[in-house]
């Protein structure tokens, strides 16, 4: 039996604290990177999720050393590698389900000259190129070939050697793979336009303190002098601001009042400011982010009166990952949005879920949505529904927590795959959600 579902009964008012696990897109960069050293690397504050869970198999596949401290915390040791595994249906089946499986091939073409790819997969959120990452790895010298057969990307490396790199667009995986490469290049190397996202920050932190140089953390400008060889560490991930941001979105459709805990302005960026031109309160204390009940909020106009547009935009504009938060969040505020997600063109496509709860919803296209805000004016109601992604997947369940009467949402693995436990960590709040045959 498959419990792939949610049956989540709508209109509880939340009350307490609830702490974000540690950043999945983060985790996925730090884990490819212990494959850079063959001395042990320990990482705490690990989410245990679908796509992490996926990627450490893969690394045991490959024959590196993993070790389990604590709930949260993993040692790795990638002394023997087994580059066989690569030909095997297993990793062929795991790495083509999970699209951080892509930043297995830096690290793997910096220290052993070589290294494979089936097409990943992931989310279904539109064409998301591979071109960034394979462009970056070509200038530093590697060589690409398609195994139509096998529907795998071969690599190859004698000597990656260090160059200038103008990015042609700013990734934050296609970023991490640079960088993993690059650090063990001879010579040289700088990028440009490159992502700066808190992510990258912590992967270039976590690189030098083995050992790696390099400058310009922060910025879209990296240098980095090759090294020989890099050594061991120790490495702690940042809280989730996907999550953060999803418990602000969650507290004010819920009329709840939260304390999100480890929060830190510094690491969330323009997030809190977003969600204050939605008209919804935040204080940061006490080492966290404090959501007081509203009753009701309302959307923000231009200083000329306008109609606000929220759109994302790599790091430090809004993350794409928290637009589909934005918009539901939008249906039971006071006052008009346009939502526009520039990024990926797919990651709308979950509204219908919500016009059929009953928001009022006008699809303008693929990257674009106006929300007329309802003002609690008329709740939404709970309707079976499915979950396309992660993130459209945790803003249904938020609209279902906020609804009248029961709501049943399935292919919940799709949430699992980025929220640790999200069902339990919801209930300790008042949430009345549970598990059901999908």
């Amino acid at each position: 039996m498959s419990l792939d579902a949610f049956e989540v009964v709508g209109g509880a008012r939340l009350q307490g604290e609830i702490t974000p696990q540690g950043a999945k897109n983060e985790a996925l960069q730090v884990l490819c990177a212990t494959l850079l050293t063959e001395e042990k690397v320990t990482i705490s504050n690990i989410p245990d999720i679908l796509d992490v869970r996926r990627l450490i198999r893969l690394l045991e596949g490959l024959g590196v050393s993993v070790e389990r401290l604590s709930e949260d915390t993993y040692r790795f040791q990638a002394r023997d590698v087994r580059l066989d595994f690569f030909q095997s249906g297993e990793f062929r089946q795991d790495a083509s389900g999970i699209r951080g499986s892509v930043m297995l091939v830096a690290p793997l073409l910096a220290r052993f000259g070589r290294a494979f790819l089936p097409k990943p997969g992931g989310d279904k959120i539109g064409r998301r190129r591979l071109d960034t990452h394979f462009l970056g790895l070509e200038k530093l010298g590697a060589a690409f070939t398609y195994d139509a057969a096998r529907s795998q990307y071969n690599v190859e490396a004698r000597q990656l050697k260090g160059g200038y790199l103008l990015m042609d667009e700013i990734s934050v995986t296609g970023t991490a793979n640079v960088v993993m490469a690059a650090v063990l290049a001879e010579g040289s190397t700088r990028i440009y336009n490159a992502a700066c996202e808190p992510y990258v920050q912590q992967l270039c932190r976590m690189l030098v303190r083995m050992g790696a140089r390099i400058e310009g953390i922060g910025s879209n400008m990296l240098t980095i002098e090759g090294v020989g060889r890099l050594g061991g560490t120790e490495h702690r991930l940042l809280p989730d601001m996907i999550e953060v941001g999803s418990f602000i979105g969650m507290a004010a459709m819920t009329q709840s009042e939260i304390a999100i805990r480890d929060a830190r302005q510094e690491d969330l960026g323009i997030i809190p400011h977003v969600f204050e031109r939605m008209g919804i309160r935040t204080e940061f204390r006490d080492g966290g982010l404090f959501v007081p009940r509203q009753e009701e909020y309302e959307i923000q106009t231009f200083i000329d009166g306008s109609i606000m547009t929220i759109y994302d935009a790599p790091w430090p504009g809004f993350t794409p990952d928290l637009m589909s938060i934005v918009l539901v969040v939008a249906t039971q505020a006071k006052g008009s949005v346009l939502v526009h997600q520039k990024m990926f063109e797919s990651r709308l496509f979950f509204v219908d879920k919500l016009i059929d709860m009953g928001a009022q919803i006008i699809l303008c296209d693929p990257h674009r949505a106006t929300v007329i805000g309802l003002g609690r004016r008329h709740q939404l109601r709970g309707i079976e529904m499915t979950s396309p992604d992660i993130r459209a997947g945790v803003a249904l369940l938020i609209a279902a927590l906020s609804a009248n009467g029961r709501s049943v949402i399935h292919n919940i693995h799709q949430i699992d795959r980025g929220y640790q436990k999200i069902d339990e960590r919801l209930r300790a709040l008042g949430a009345q959600i549970r598990r059901v045959e999908g």
